[in-house]
């Protein structure tokens, strides 16, 4: 009688034991698969991090469009008057910024209620409100602090925003669809957004040819008409100076910005 190869094994039932060469193949198929997907890995990436980048583009325009509709509606309330770039005290010292003025504006009447405009910004007594953070003033595409904003207004004397002084709607000329009233300004430009500090003019035409645009190719803007737009980074220097006057009589076309 001949003995089976393997006693242990029942009989009928063939061993699933791999033998030496099933190993090979295993391994094989192993890296095989591997390798498949991390090659699938590098090929979706790009697209999801594309769709990642397109979509934080899409939340910050519709940051900036909650912005300059509040600010149309602050205006609506005072005779035609944008808010100042920030408000002063008897002494001319800043005390508070127009995004701070226009929090009813933004569904935030509670922390309007809460803030002792006689007092600075930075004041104790207004701590609890400049410690808290407002996701329409933070652009998604930003790593900043929370309670940081690069929504800023340019401060100059033919812009929306001529220092102190409340720039009325009608005295926009260039064009509402063509003057800009909020713009974007690089990470390195963040403040508190409750603090009355902006841009001027200078420094916003200076940054984007530095390559720190927050977005890929160019920057969300928005502007008086109550729109907002995207601008190239190679947008010329010359359109952009354009683009912040408010009644410099200049006149562009629509296709170069």
């Amino acid at each position: 009688m001949t003995e089976a190869a393997n006693p242990y094994q029942i009989p009928g039932v063939e061993s699933n034991t791999p033998r030496p060469n099933s190993w090979k193949s295993i391994v094989i198929v192993f890296f095989l698969t591997s390798a498949i997907i991390l090659v699938a890995a590098a090929l979706f990436l790009p697209s999801i991090r594309f769709a990642s980048g397109a979509s934080e583009t899409l939340q910050c325009k519709n940051n900036l469009k909650n912005i300059v509709l509040a600010l149309h509606n602050y205006a609506s309330r005072n005779g035609g008057q944008f808010p100042p770039a920030y408000t002063v005290d008897s002494n001319g010292k800043p005390l508070h910024s127009w995004r701070t003025l226009i929090l009813a504006h933004v569904d935030r009447r509670e922390l309007y209620d809460r803030v002792d405009y006689s007092k600075p910004w930075n004041d104790p007594v207004n701590a609890d409100v400049f410690k808290t953070a407002l996701s329409v003033y933070s652009c998604p595409s930003l790593k900043n602090p929370d309670n940081l904003t690069t929504y800023q207004v340019i401060v100059s004397p033919g812009s929306c925003f001529p220092l102190t002084k409340s720039r009325n709607m009608s005295e926009i000329t260039d064009g509402a669809g063509q003057t800009f009233l909020v713009v974007e300004m690089c990470s390195e430009h963040a403040v508190p957004w409750m603090s009355p500090q902006d841009t001027d003019e200078q420094t916003f035409l200076d940054q984007y040819p530095k390559g720190c645009s927050p977005h890929s190719g160019g920057f969300n803007v928005g502007y008086a008409d109550g729109s907002v737009g995207f601008i190239s980074s190679t947008c010329s220097r010359e359109v952009l100076k354009a683009l912040i006057t408010a009644d410099g009589n200049d006149v562009l076309d629509d296709n170069a910005f």
